[in-house]
């Protein structure tokens, strides 16, 4: 009697002790109902299979049936029993619509974005009139996009100093209170003067005054040393801090004298501005600027005199005015800042004489001074309201979610209107697509395998893989009836 290719339990079989090695398994997909697919192999007939005899020594378990190879079984499978969207074009426009409106929920989840305020091209050729909300669409693109370079812009403009120069009116007056004899408090029994130093604006539109004292970073007033002595002839004011900014200074002392006095102003600037050195000073035709402003003008010198090594361009090579300035012939354009540090002085203060008169007949005498001082562009204010500002925020937000909501209900209405259209020029064939849609659908929601509308006819089991898939399924049940026994034997002789 012959082997069956496969078999290792047979005395005569060519193939005994060798390693089993089945065949390769076709890949169709296997039925639904059957987890295991058989090789293409022939199976021995049951009464052909022989039990090894009792007296012979027990040899190696017999393997079970190896199971088949899945991978390309199950893909084909799957393949088949799952349908892909690029196959079924038509199950995506006619899902359902719970899972649509569920999917346009997600959506409206997330973060909106310009294309979702686009109408699809089939709508506007629906609609005509549909172009001019298009028109409105690119007109608000570039709306927004204006809108953003001027923002960039103007944060760039608030990073530079934005200073305009006014006309602060300094008011210096003095009053006289002579003694009085039969006065009973201490203060009216003896003569003095008081000095008051206050100022304004010229022309300031601002609503909100800005206090005198913020204009200056200290003030002196030095009285006549030779009337009030060492000690007591100096009154000073530096700002701190803490400073509590104030209207105007006041100073009162005894005396029936006039007095001359000198005051000495230092203006606050912002950003800080210096003194230049007076051989720099005469390079750069400045006096006292800012530290910007001078590097700027230096760098401006260099290039009118072509002072720039035409080789390495980091370098600038002095004429020289240059080299008695910054005392060297060659030098790094990196390192002027850090030589000019000993070329800026302190900015000299605002030196006014006054004479503080007693007398009788004049007994309320002002002098005024106007001085130039820098103050904030009122425009920046505005330029900075303009950037914080988020009181069209929610307004413009609540309009792009109606539009949002308009476009995904035109979207909807689009296909309540295909699925009309479709329906009046085929009703059966269209219900019957749409069962059929439907169906895989709610396979795949449900995780069913198989497919009971095919598995329900006779036809289906007339295939050649049923053949295939009972001669393989009787061939298992035999190789496990066989360990069962062959274990029973090997129990029974121990």
């Amino acid at each position: 009697m012959g082997c069956a290719p496969g078999c290792r339990l047979e005395p005569g079989c060519p193939t005994r002790g060798r390693p089993w090695a089945p065949r390769a398994p076709r890949t169709w997909a296997a039925p639904p109902c059957d987890p295991a697919w058989p090789p293409r192999a022939w199976s021995p007939p049951a009464s052909e299979q022989r039990p090894r005899p009792a007296r012979a020594r027990p040899r190696a378990r017999a393997s079970r049936c190896p199971p088949p190879p899945r991978g390309a079984a199950e893909a084909a499978s799957r393949s088949r029993r799952v349908p892909s969207p690029s196959c079924h074009p038509k199950s995506s426009l006619r899902s359902h619509p719970h899972r649509r409106s569920l999917s346009l929920d997600l959506s409206g989840a997330k973060r909106r974005k310009m294309a979702d305020k686009i109408l699809p091209q089939r709508i506007r050729e629906l609609v005509p009139e549909s172009q001019a909300y298009m028109d409105l669409l690119a007109f608000e693109r570039k709306l927004d996009q204006t809108i953003m370079r001027k923002r960039v812009d103007i944060q760039e403009a608030l990073k530079r100093p934005m200073k305009q120069k006014r006309k602060l009116r300094l008011y210096i007056s003095n009053t006289f209170n002579p003694a009085k004899p039969d006065a009973e408090d201490s203060d009216g029994s003896i003569a003095s003067w008081e000095l008051r130093v206050e100022g304004k604006l010229l022309d300031d539109p601002s609503k909100q005054k800005r206090k005198f004292s913020s204009f200056f970073k200290s003030l002196v007033i030095e009285l006549d040393k030779d009337l009030y002595g060492p000690d007591n002839h100096l009154v000073e004011w530096h700002r701190t801090p803490t400073t509590q900014e104030t209207d105007g200074f006041q100073v009162k002392r005894p005396g029936d004298l006039s007095v001359r006095c000198t005051l000495l102003l230092m203006l606050d600037y912002q950003p800080p501005q210096f003194k230049l050195d007076p051989r720099l000073a005469r390079l750069l035709g400045l006096h006292t600027q800012s530290r910007s402003a001078i590097v700027q003008a230096l760098w401006q010198y260099v290039k009118t005199n072509r002072l720039q090594d035409s080789h390495d361009k980091e370098y600038i090579n002095g004429d020289k005015y240059f080299q008695q300035i910054f005392d060297c012939p060659r030098l790094k354009f990196s390192e002027i800042p850090q030589r000019l540090t000993a070329l800026l002085l302190p900015p000299d203060p605002i030196v006014i004489n006054h004479v503080i008169s007693v007398d009788p007949s004049d007994q309320k005498k002002t002098a005024c001074y106007d001085i130039d001082v820098e103050v904030e562009e009122p425009l920046k204010g505005q330029m900075s309201s303009f950037l914080l500002s988020t009181a069209n925020q929610q307004e413009i937000s609540a309009l792009d979610s109606k539009i949002h909501e308009t476009i995904e209900s035109i979207n909807q209405l689009k296909i309540q209107r295909d699925f009309m259209l479709s329906f009046s020029r085929d009703p059966k064939g269209y219900i019957q697509d749409l069962l059929r849609s439907q169906s895989r659908d709610l396979k795949v929601m449900t995780d069913v395998a198989g497919n009971p509308e095919e598995e329900r006819r006779a036809e289906f089991y007339h295939q050649p893989w049923s053949q295939e898939a009972v001669s393989r399924y009787f061939y298992c049940k035999i190789q496990q009836r066989r360990q069962e026994l062959e274990q029973s034997l090997v129990v029974r002789n121990t």
